[in-house]
């Protein structure tokens, strides 16, 4: 009896060592260049995560080359979920940080993103705002010593081997309405195209020159009618489109206009309001939709 207890217990350890060396295995970590341990993740690939903040934009980027972008910051409390998201991501630092307009619901938060994450480089349209919270934004970029570069069409933020980051708008900047001023941002990952259109409204659409077409398309100034046409869509071709807006809104957006139009161009229309943060995956080839992620919860 004595022996055949022994080898319970010595089958019994080997069993537990065996399920520890499989777990150990499954859950490899590594690091990313910002420094931070993550469950380790299929290389080469680039992650786009609409977040759902509400009545605003903000869309976190992991480039296949472990960088990261963020563009727009949401309402002014929504920072710490903003960071704790991208924590959660395994990144504490934003590579190329922009700001497609001075308006609240697209830059509320990007002080607190600045003061509070490793920041690389800052891109913002040479449009101003008289408000505290624009004002807020400089000085969090001015106490880090940072320099912001004029996002403007032209610009290449980035140019890797196999992904690149090109600013196709504002041609000019329009002083009256600052949402004909929103930087348009292209990004290519080998075969797979991403428009980010902030606020931009149909003036400054119909000034873009650049080659727009794209396979996911962040509908403009959260569905309203005064941005997507259907000559733009016409030159972007997308077959999903996301549009980031708050639940119930006072706006009405997205405006029942702009999903009929969606709908005739045959889009796969995503909304932060009931699909909450959308995350669509590329290899450079394929792309895939995850849709039902957390939600940013606000401060407090």
């Amino acid at each position: 009896m004595k022996q055949n207890h022994s080898l319970k217990i010595r089958f019994s350890v080997f069993l537990s060592l065996l399920f520890s060396l499989l777990i150990l295995c499954s859950c490899s970590v590594n690091v990313n260049q910002n420094g931070d341990s993550e469950s380790a993740l299929q290389k080469d690939m680039l992650n786009v995560h609409f977040l759902d903040v509400g009545q605003g934009d903000s869309i976190f980027v992991e480039l296949p080359d472990e960088k990261t972008m963020l563009i727009d910051a949401g309402e002014n409390y929504h920072g710490e979920g903003i960071k704790n998201y991208i924590g959660d991501c395994g990144y504490s630092k934003i590579d190329y940080l922009v700001a497609t307009h001075p308006h609240a619901d697209h830059i509320g938060s990007m002080a607190y993103i600045v003061r509070n994450m490793d920041i690389g480089s800052v891109y913002m349209p040479k449009a101003a705002a008289n408000t505290k919270t624009y004002e807020n934004l400089l000085e969090s970029i001015s106490d880090k010593g940072l320099r912001v570069t004029s996002a403007k069409a032209g610009l290449t933020i980035a140019e890797e081997s196999d992904y690149t980051i090109n600013v196709v708008a504002p041609v000019t900047i329009d002083e009256d309405n600052l949402n004909n001023s929103s930087a348009v941002i292209k990004l290519t990952y080998k075969d797979n195209t991403f428009l980010f259109t902030g606020d931009a409204e149909k003036k400054e659409l119909e000034t873009i020159t650049a080659d727009i077409s794209a396979d996911v398309l962040k509908v403009g100034h959260h569905g309203s009618t005064t941005s997507t046409t259907e000559e733009f869509l016409n030159a972007v071709s997308p077959t999903y489109a996301v549009i980031s807006v708050g639940e119930d809104n006072s706006y009405g957006h997205p405006h029942k206009e702009t999903l009929a139009l969606l709908e005739e161009f045959n889009c796969m229309v995503y909304r932060t309001d009931i699909d909450k943060t959308v995350v669509f995956s590329s290899d450079g080839k394929t792309i895939s939709v995850k849709s039902g992620e957390k939600s940013i919860k606000k401060a407090g």
